[in-house]
Protein backbone atom coordinates (compact mmCIF):
# COMPACT_ATOMS: atom_id res chain seq x y z
CA UNK A 1 0.00 0.00 0.00
CA UNK A 2 1.29 3.47 -0.90
CA UNK A 3 2.27 5.57 2.09
CA UNK A 4 0.05 8.57 2.64
CA UNK A 5 1.27 12.14 2.79
CA UNK A 6 1.25 14.76 5.52
CA UNK A 7 0.36 18.24 4.25
CA UNK A 8 0.56 21.00 6.85
CA UNK A 9 -1.07 24.44 6.78
CA UNK A 10 0.76 27.09 8.81
CA UNK A 11 0.74 30.80 9.49
CA UNK A 12 0.15 33.43 12.15
CA UNK A 13 -3.26 34.36 13.54
CA UNK A 14 -5.74 35.32 10.83
CA UNK A 15 -3.70 33.88 7.96
CA UNK A 16 -6.72 31.94 6.68
CA UNK A 17 -5.20 28.47 6.91
CA UNK A 18 -8.24 26.87 8.59
CA UNK A 19 -10.51 28.06 5.80
CA UNK A 20 -8.11 26.61 3.23
CA UNK A 21 -7.90 23.26 5.01
CA UNK A 22 -11.68 23.09 4.81
CA UNK A 23 -11.75 23.99 1.12
CA UNK A 24 -9.12 21.41 0.25
CA UNK A 25 -10.91 18.75 2.30
CA UNK A 26 -14.15 19.46 0.41
CA UNK A 27 -12.34 19.37 -2.95
CA UNK A 28 -10.68 16.03 -2.15
CA UNK A 29 -13.96 14.56 -0.88
CA UNK A 30 -15.67 15.54 -4.13
CA UNK A 31 -13.00 13.61 -6.03
CA UNK A 32 -13.21 10.56 -3.77
CA UNK A 33 -9.68 10.97 -2.40
CA UNK A 34 -9.23 9.41 1.03
CA UNK A 35 -7.99 12.01 3.44
CA UNK A 36 -8.16 13.07 7.06
CA UNK A 37 -8.37 16.57 8.48
CA UNK A 38 -6.70 17.23 11.84
CA UNK A 39 -5.84 20.27 13.91
CA UNK A 40 -3.37 21.11 16.63
CA UNK A 41 -3.81 20.96 19.48
CA UNK A 42 -6.60 18.38 19.55
CA UNK A 43 -7.80 15.35 17.65
CA UNK A 44 -7.57 12.85 20.51
CA UNK A 45 -9.06 12.79 24.02
CA UNK A 46 -5.71 13.92 25.43
CA UNK A 47 -5.29 16.53 22.71
CA UNK A 48 -8.76 17.97 23.19
CA UNK A 49 -8.14 18.38 26.91
CA UNK A 50 -4.75 19.97 26.18
CA UNK A 51 -6.47 22.37 23.79
CA UNK A 52 -8.89 23.44 26.50
CA UNK A 53 -6.04 24.07 28.93
CA UNK A 54 -3.88 25.87 26.36
CA UNK A 55 -6.55 28.20 25.02
CA UNK A 56 -8.87 28.74 27.95
CA UNK A 57 -6.84 28.48 31.17
CA UNK A 58 -7.43 31.66 33.19
CA UNK A 59 -4.38 33.33 34.65
CA UNK A 60 -1.86 32.10 32.10
CA UNK A 61 0.56 29.20 31.85
CA UNK A 62 4.28 28.91 32.34
CA UNK A 63 5.97 28.91 28.91
CA UNK A 64 7.52 25.48 29.50
CA UNK A 65 4.22 24.01 30.61
CA UNK A 66 2.59 25.50 27.52
CA UNK A 67 5.19 23.95 25.21
CA UNK A 68 4.95 20.55 26.85
CA UNK A 69 1.15 20.53 26.59
CA UNK A 70 1.50 21.16 22.86
CA UNK A 71 4.05 18.34 22.64
CA UNK A 72 1.83 15.90 24.55
CA UNK A 73 -1.09 16.67 22.25
CA UNK A 74 1.14 16.23 19.20
CA UNK A 75 2.55 12.91 20.40
CA UNK A 76 -0.95 11.49 20.86
CA UNK A 77 -2.15 12.85 17.50
CA UNK A 78 0.81 11.43 15.60
CA UNK A 79 0.69 8.01 17.22
CA UNK A 80 -3.08 7.52 17.37
CA UNK A 81 -4.33 9.34 14.27
CA UNK A 82 -1.78 10.55 11.73
CA UNK A 83 0.50 7.52 11.44
CA UNK A 84 -2.38 5.01 11.11
CA UNK A 85 -4.04 7.18 8.46
CA UNK A 86 -0.84 7.49 6.48
CA UNK A 87 -0.19 3.76 6.82
CA UNK A 88 -3.43 3.06 4.96
CA UNK A 89 -2.48 5.53 2.23
CA UNK A 90 -4.58 8.52 3.23
CA UNK A 91 -3.65 12.15 2.84
CA UNK A 92 -3.51 13.97 6.16
CA UNK A 93 -4.29 17.70 6.18
CA UNK A 94 -2.97 19.26 9.38
CA UNK A 95 -4.05 22.67 10.62
CA UNK A 96 -0.72 23.50 12.33
CA UNK A 97 2.16 21.21 13.23
CA UNK A 98 5.53 21.85 14.78
CA UNK A 99 6.47 25.04 12.89
CA UNK A 100 3.89 26.71 15.10
CA UNK A 101 5.79 25.52 18.15
CA UNK A 102 9.01 26.94 16.74
CA UNK A 103 7.23 30.25 16.07
CA UNK A 104 5.11 30.60 19.20
CA UNK A 105 7.16 28.90 21.89
CA UNK A 106 10.72 29.50 20.63
CA UNK A 107 10.43 32.92 18.98
CA UNK A 108 7.36 34.11 20.86
CA UNK A 109 8.04 32.81 24.38
CA UNK A 110 11.84 32.70 24.15
CA UNK A 111 12.33 29.02 24.98
CA UNK A 112 15.62 27.39 23.89
CA UNK A 113 15.39 26.11 20.33
CA UNK A 114 17.62 23.11 20.95
CA UNK A 115 15.37 21.86 23.74
CA UNK A 116 12.17 22.42 21.76
CA UNK A 117 13.62 20.62 18.72
CA UNK A 118 14.61 17.65 20.89
CA UNK A 119 11.16 17.52 22.50
CA UNK A 120 9.53 17.76 19.10
CA UNK A 121 11.60 14.88 17.73
CA UNK A 122 10.34 12.78 20.63
CA UNK A 123 6.72 13.89 20.16
CA UNK A 124 6.64 13.26 16.40
CA UNK A 125 8.81 10.14 16.42
CA UNK A 126 10.63 11.80 13.53
CA UNK A 127 7.53 12.28 11.33
CA UNK A 128 8.20 15.24 9.02
CA UNK A 129 5.65 16.93 6.76
CA UNK A 130 5.76 16.04 3.08
CA UNK A 131 4.90 19.69 2.41
CA UNK A 132 4.06 22.72 4.50
CA UNK A 133 2.03 25.56 3.02
CA UNK A 134 2.90 28.75 4.89
CA UNK A 135 0.38 31.55 4.35
CA UNK A 136 1.67 35.12 4.08
CA UNK A 137 -0.93 37.83 4.62
CA UNK A 138 -0.59 41.57 5.39
CA UNK A 139 -0.85 42.29 9.09
CA UNK A 140 -3.90 44.52 8.76
CA UNK A 141 -5.79 41.84 6.84
CA UNK A 142 -4.91 39.19 9.41
CA UNK A 143 -6.00 41.47 12.25
CA UNK A 144 -9.39 42.03 10.61
CA UNK A 145 -9.88 38.31 10.05
CA UNK A 146 -8.91 37.47 13.63
CA UNK A 147 -11.26 40.11 15.01
CA UNK A 148 -14.13 38.71 12.95
CA UNK A 149 -13.72 35.31 14.62
CA UNK A 150 -14.98 36.65 17.93
CA UNK A 151 -13.45 36.68 21.40
CA UNK A 152 -9.69 35.96 21.34
CA UNK A 153 -8.26 32.93 23.11
CA UNK A 154 -5.37 33.00 25.61
CA UNK A 155 -2.64 32.86 22.96
CA UNK A 156 -4.31 35.43 20.74
CA UNK A 157 -4.32 37.77 23.76
CA UNK A 158 -0.55 37.49 24.22
CA UNK A 159 0.12 41.03 22.96
CA UNK A 160 1.49 42.85 19.93
CA UNK A 161 5.17 42.30 20.72
CA UNK A 162 4.65 38.56 21.09
CA UNK A 163 2.76 38.28 17.81
CA UNK A 164 5.35 40.41 16.02
CA UNK A 165 8.04 37.91 17.07
CA UNK A 166 5.83 35.05 15.87
CA UNK A 167 5.27 36.75 12.50
CA UNK A 168 9.01 37.32 12.00
CA UNK A 169 9.67 33.67 12.79
CA UNK A 170 7.18 32.44 10.20
CA UNK A 171 8.82 34.70 7.59
CA UNK A 172 12.22 33.26 8.54
CA UNK A 173 10.97 29.70 7.95
CA UNK A 174 10.72 30.49 4.23
CA UNK A 175 14.47 31.09 4.01
CA UNK A 176 16.36 28.31 2.16
CA UNK A 177 19.13 28.64 4.76
CA UNK A 178 16.70 28.09 7.62
CA UNK A 179 15.15 25.09 5.89
CA UNK A 180 18.56 23.60 5.18
CA UNK A 181 19.38 23.85 8.87
CA UNK A 182 16.04 22.33 9.90
CA UNK A 183 15.55 19.21 7.75
CA UNK A 184 12.90 17.93 10.16
CA UNK A 185 10.58 20.68 8.81
CA UNK A 186 10.54 19.24 5.30
CA UNK A 187 9.82 21.53 2.34
CA UNK A 188 8.07 24.80 3.20
CA UNK A 189 6.49 26.89 0.45
CA UNK A 190 5.03 30.38 0.57
CA UNK A 191 1.38 30.86 -0.34
CA UNK A 192 -0.02 34.35 -0.80
CA UNK A 193 -3.01 34.27 1.54
CA UNK A 194 -4.35 37.73 0.65
CA UNK A 195 -7.64 38.02 -1.24
CA UNK A 196 -10.88 36.08 -1.17
CA UNK A 197 -10.95 32.43 -0.17
CA UNK A 198 -11.49 31.12 -3.70
CA UNK A 199 -8.48 33.03 -5.05
CA UNK A 200 -6.29 31.75 -2.25
CA UNK A 201 -7.55 28.22 -2.80
CA UNK A 202 -6.46 28.43 -6.44
CA UNK A 203 -2.95 29.23 -5.19
CA UNK A 204 -3.10 26.29 -2.79
CA UNK A 205 -4.08 23.98 -5.64
CA UNK A 206 -1.27 25.37 -7.78
CA UNK A 207 1.33 24.78 -5.06
CA UNK A 208 0.11 21.24 -4.47
CA UNK A 209 -0.17 20.52 -8.19
CA UNK A 210 3.41 21.60 -8.73
CA UNK A 211 4.56 19.00 -6.22
CA UNK A 212 2.04 16.22 -6.99
CA UNK A 213 0.62 16.87 -10.46
CA UNK A 214 -1.06 13.50 -10.70
CA UNK A 215 -3.28 14.26 -7.73
CA UNK A 216 -3.95 17.98 -7.84
CA UNK A 217 -3.82 19.11 -11.46
CA UNK A 218 -7.30 17.98 -12.55
CA UNK A 219 -9.58 20.90 -13.38
CA UNK A 220 -12.27 21.30 -10.75
CA UNK A 221 -14.09 24.30 -9.30
CA UNK A 222 -13.28 25.42 -5.80
CA UNK A 223 -15.92 24.48 -3.24
CA UNK A 224 -17.85 27.26 -1.57
CA UNK A 225 -15.83 28.92 1.19
CA UNK A 226 -16.56 27.68 4.69
CA UNK A 227 -14.98 26.22 7.80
Amino acid sequence: MTRGRLIVFEGPEGAGKTTQVGLLSAWLAARGVEHLRVREPGGTPLGDEARRLLLDTPGGLDARAEALLFMASRAALVAEVIVPAMARGALVLADRYFLSTYAYQVAGRGLPESEIRAANALATDGLSPDLTLLFSVPAQVRAARAAARGAPDRIERAGDAFHARVERAFAMFLSPNWQAGHPEAGPVVDVNGDGDAAAVFARVRAALGERWPGLFDAAAPAPAPGR
